[in-house]
């Protein structure tokens, strides 16, 4: 809010804002898009694709601004510097690249390792992120289990993929980026903490919570660009002719705390080069 206040839109003043949460539970995301859009906004502010993919067939008019990974694989655009149509925002994933980055810096901590868990919704195993995931892990040889958590992801969807990750005799857990998984931070860290195995995150809030580490795009950053794209459209922007702001770098988050709670030594090295260390 404080970005768009710099730009002149107060809430309560002149800026109105609806907010409508779903607690977790993608099946009510065509319902809520429906009601949203009923509701005739100006501009819709969003994140995952679930929900921008609902918001955009049930609207080709009103602007939707979103946090999302990659908006041309989900087809909501058919280019990031001119997504031609209602739809612009933020980016926060840089392909294949990322996801090999990510399952790289967790390999270092335990080399020998050849099982992945692959912790996310029912939804988001059939997206282009979880395509990339696999890629990349097969091509550092890693086994991939996928851990489905369902469609609600709450604290016994957590709790039930606990005990399957130590059933499946996972080594190394991968969190998909879904901003849903965000409210149960604590509750998910318990998830890899009680296998006692590494696991990589995607939001820095997850290391922060006692989790192991996190190679990510700031996501405050990414909410201010997203922020300044809203004002664009609220001063008369056309998102068709605004392009996807791309990260220009990642940041990298461990916690000392959490390496030593499961008896994993973090190469000095990989401290070294992390943007964070929380002890």
């Amino acid at each position: 809010m404080q970005v768009l206040a710099r730009h002149g839109y107060v809430e309560g003043r002149n800026l109105m804002v609806d907010r409508y949460p779903a607690m977790g539970d993608m099946t009510l995301f065509p319902s809520l898009a429906a009601r949203v859009v009923g509701n005739h906004p100006d501009v819709i502010l969003t994140g995952a694709p679930p929900i921008t993919l609902a918001l955009k067939t049930a609207t080709q008019r009103i602007p939707i601004v979103a946090i999302i990974g990659d908006p041309v694989a989900l087809g909501l655009v058919s280019s990031l510097a001119r997504p031609g149509g209602n739809v612009t925002g933020v980016t926060v994933d840089a392909g294949i690249e990322l996801h090999g980055k990510r399952l790289s810096l967790l390999k270092e901590t335990r080399p020998s390792a050849t099982r992945l868990a692959y912790l996310s919704s029912s939804i988001a195993i059939k997206q282009p992120q979880a395509a990339m995931a696999k890629q990349a892990a097969e091509s550092l040889n890693l086994f991939v289990l996928h851990i489905d958590l369902g469609n609600s992801l709450n604290e016994e969807a957590y709790k039930a993929a606990s005990d399957t990750v130590a059933r499946e005799g996972a080594e190394l857990l991968l969190l998909s980026d879904e901003p849903q998984h965000l409210p149960n931070s604590r509750t998910l860290v318990h998830v890899a903490g009680k296998a006692q195995i590494p696991a990589m995150y995607p939001f820095r809030e997850m290391v922060v919570a006692g989790g192991l580490m996190a190679y990510y795009r700031d996501l405050l950053d990414a909410l201010r660009q997203a922020a300044d794209q809203v004002a664009q459209i609220l001063d008369g922007g056309n998102p068709a002719e605004m392009p996807f702001r791309q990260p220009t770098s990642f940041k990298l988050s461990i916690n000392a705390k959490a390496a030593r709670e499961i008896a994993v030594v973090v190469p000095p090295t990989l401290l070294a080069s992390a943007d964070e260390v929380i002890e």
